[in-house]
């Protein structure tokens, strides 16, 4: 059976990147040597994986990645964490938590 993966990888500079692949120590060792000079994570190596999820469905594993790269940054930490009751606070209506948020939560870089 062919497998697809989610992936969240923290860069050198602190942000983090979000992709799909169908092979995961491939993609990682391709981010790593930097040869695609227009990736976002060329010039911030190296990448460290901090999560990913795996999927029987490509089509499954696309969703998951472009729900993923619209989340804060804060959400995603929440989720590499592992930190489920974060995950559903930061998922509800900003208006009603926003006044909870701290800068450094927020803060964002590159494709955060």
């Amino acid at each position: 059976m062919k497998y697809y993966y989610a992936y969240i990888v923290e860069c050198s500079d602190g942000s983090f990147y979000t992709g799909m692949t169908n092979d995961l120590e491939r993609r990682m060792n391709e981010h790593n040597e930097g040869k695609k000079l227009g990736c976002y994570t060329y010039n911030k190596l190296p990448v460290i994986l901090k999560w990913f999820e795996m999927f029987t469905s490509p089509n499954e594993a696309i969703r998951i990645e472009k729900q993923i790269k619209g989340w804060s940054r804060r959400k995603k930490i929440a989720l590499i964490e592992e930190n489920w009751g974060k995950l559903v606070e930061y998922s509800k209506n900003y208006e009603q938590f926003g006044n909870k948020i701290n800068k450094y939560d927020e803060s964002s870089t590159g494709s955060d």
